[in-house]
């Protein structure tokens, strides 16, 4: 079976994008320093970008487009339960700063995904 580079290309990002989610959520808690930061969290969103503009196989838009939202809606809802209580463990305050970086790459991703379905639909 022969994959196509572009959605080789958009396994990568999406999978450099989560282990760079991963790691600045682990490392956030010792540096809390914005600026540092920051161009981590820019890359988060090009990744993200990135995944959204490669993704290209209309037979799992609708898998990806569900799964994202669901993963964006919730972890909106379970981040502002992990902020509320992250106070009581430091694996908790870690798990809050994985998830929110999850969300930086998520949303773009999913925003370009949606973007592209509906301009598909409308046959423009």
């Amino acid at each position: 079976m022969v994959k196509s580079r572009e959605n080789l290309a958009a396994a990568y990002a999406f999978f450099t994008g989560i282990v760079l989610a991963v790691a600045l959520g682990i490392l956030n808690r010792y540096s809390k320093t914005l600026s540092a930061n920051s161009i981590f969290y820019v890359l988060l969103v090009l990744l993200g970008l990135a995944v959204g503009f490669l993704h290209t196989t209309d037979k799992n838009t609708i898998t990806f487009l569900l799964a994202s939202v669901s993963l964006v809606i919730v972890g909106g809802q379970g981040n502002n339960t992990l902020i509320f209580i992250s106070n009581l463990s430091p694996i908790l305050s870690i798990l809050k700063d994985i998830l929110s970086n999850l969300l930086v790459l998520f949303i773009p991703a999913t925003i370009v995904v949606a973007l592209k379905t509906v301009f598909s639909l409308s046959n423009i």
